[in-house]
């Protein structure tokens, strides 16, 4: 169980449905504590206006903990001014936090880059807060997206919301000890209750529509005259917003921390608690998670990988950290991996020397699959791998038998195949499988003892029976070094 925040600072009640001449006049004076200045942004003289755009931080005056290893890891790509922010940050007691918006059942390893900035702001002190879109979840971000989102139930939300918090309570839990463990907030609490009238005063008065528009998100979408834009998506960046006043308010949280593609939304509502409530917040952001081809690591993009074992296997998952290439492994290295800086470089110089033996592959398979399954799915995986490698599919249990072979070609035969006197012949399930185009390509491999059935290898007068079954249904053949087919029997 998550640690309780600390006590909320006073505040006046939420009115759920406010009479109008009970609203305060938007333009009545301030009081008289004067509003900070607005907060110095850290960009390049070439810099997009627009959130996600590329960005290089002068991170000459960034001292602190926490800034230190997110610059050395190439995870700060936007800031507000570092040198305010390094003596906000080292002035003790601070808190931030990283919204997630619950629009699938699962997180991703998109997710995973943004989580694990909680885990380092925790381990460096710093007070963490997860926020739990149960509101904005209803409405969805359009940053970085194409196309309008379908709108999601509240039964789906909700029922998103406590999978998600089941996930990050396992992941936080396995690396973070008791009392450094980020608190959950949902602002479904709040905005559940913000009434439209009050909503419209107190946060939209604040935000010029000319302003909005210049976003790239918001941009991109009203220059596609087939898509466009509706008002429930433009008014997204309002409510991350009136969040962070509620976090900055309720539980002293000065730094929002998020994507690239979040850098609008979160200057935007820099500029909200400025003006509200007189006080200097800052924000931050990492870079995003691409492919190779330049696509997010999203919920919605094809070949998601999952963070539960429901949607991506942990097997899955080790074999598709094993088979980074050696630049995608030092990035992923570099943005996952909870290994200090020493023994990291040390890792790095070693795969430098011998890039051949995979270690940093290895090592990031292990400590990320540890990370979200724990370490009995990372031994699983290791011999079902070893397995596969020698040939001893044996060994290999019914559980995960059906992950490792989940991409093979997979034929499905009558039982009574099998049953037959004598059995079925080897030359007939190369043919039924696709492995011999003939019986004479099947003879000539079964003679060249290039076929192996369940990890022994046979020779042109054998045949399967029921007793070659693997777990009661299952029978593996191999033809050279890499050619597998299954064939199940029912």
């Amino acid at each position: 169980r998550a640690p309780a925040v600390r006590p909320p600072r006073p505040r006046t009640p939420a009115r759920s449905r406010a009479d109008p001449a009970d609203l305060a006049d938007p333009a009545d004076p301030a009081p008289a504590r004067p509003s900070p200045p607005a907060p110095r942004l850290t960009r390049p003289a070439n810099h997009d206006a627009g959130e996600g755009s590329p960005a290089t931080p002068n991170m000459a005056y960034m001292t602190h903990a926490l800034l230190d290893e997110l610059s050395w890891r190439g995870l700060i790509h936007d800031s507000t001014d570092p040198a305010e922010l390094r003596d906000h940050l080292d002035s003790g007691g601070r808190r931030c936090y990283i919204g997630f918006d619950p629009t699938a059942p699962s997180l991703t390893i998109g997710n995973l880059l943004p989580i694990t900035l909680l885990i380092r702001a925790a381990r460096a002190g710093i007070g963490a807060v997860t926020l739990f879109g149960g509101g904005t979840g209803l409405i969805g971000d359009p940053s970085g997206k194409s196309a309008e989102r379908t709108l999601l139930t509240v039964e789906d939300v909700r029922a998103n919301v406590a999978r998600h918090r089941e996930i990050m309570e396992t992941i936080f839990g396995r690396v973070l000890a008791a009392d450094q463990i980020p608190a959950f907030v949902d602002n479904g609490d709040w905005l559940g209750g913000l009434g439209l009238i009050e909503f419209l005063r107190d946060v939209g008065k604040h935000f010029p529509v000319t302003e909005m528009i210049r976003r790239d998100s918001v941009r991109r979408r009203l220059d596609d005259p087939d898509i466009g834009l509706t008002y429930t998506e433009f008014s997204y960046s309002l409510l991350q917003a009136y969040d962070y006043r509620r976090l900055c308010e309720d539980h002293g949280v000065t730094l929002q921390m998020g994507a690239s593609d979040q850098w609008g939304n979160i200057v935007a509502g820099i500029d909200y608690v400025r003006r509200v409530l007189r006080t200097q917040v800052h924000g931050l952001t990492c870079p995003l998670l691409l492919r190779a081809d330049g696509t997010k690591f999203g919920k919605s993009e094809k070949g998601a990988v999952w963070l539960t074992a429901d949607r991506t296997s942990p097997y899955t998952l080790y074999q598709f950290l094993i088979n980074l290439s050696d630049d995608e492994a030092r990035r992923f290295a570099l943005f996952f991996s909870l290994t200090d800086r020493e023994p990291l470089e040390r890792l790095f110089a070693e795969h430098a020397e011998t890039p051949g033996r995979r270690a940093l592959q290895r090592h990031l398979a292990r400590e990320m699959t540890a990370l979200m399954h724990g370490q009995p799915a990372v031994d699983a995986a290791e011999a079902a791998s070893a397995a596969l490698f020698s040939g001893d599919v044996k060994a290999i249990g019914a559980d995960l038998l059906s992950d490792v072979f989940a991409d093979v070609p997979t034929v499905t035969e009558p039982l009574a195949r099998l049953a037959a006197d004598g059995g079925w012949p080897v030359v007939d399930l190369l043919l039924a499988t696709g492995l011999a185009s003939s019986r004479r390509d099947a003879r000539e491999h079964l003679g060249n003892r290039a076929v192996l059935v369940n990890g022994d290898r046979i020779d042109a007068e054998a045949t399967v029976t029921e007793k070659d079954l693997l777990h009661g249904s299952v029978i593996l053949i191999r033809r050279g070094r890499r050619e597998w087919r299954v064939a199940r029997f029912t």
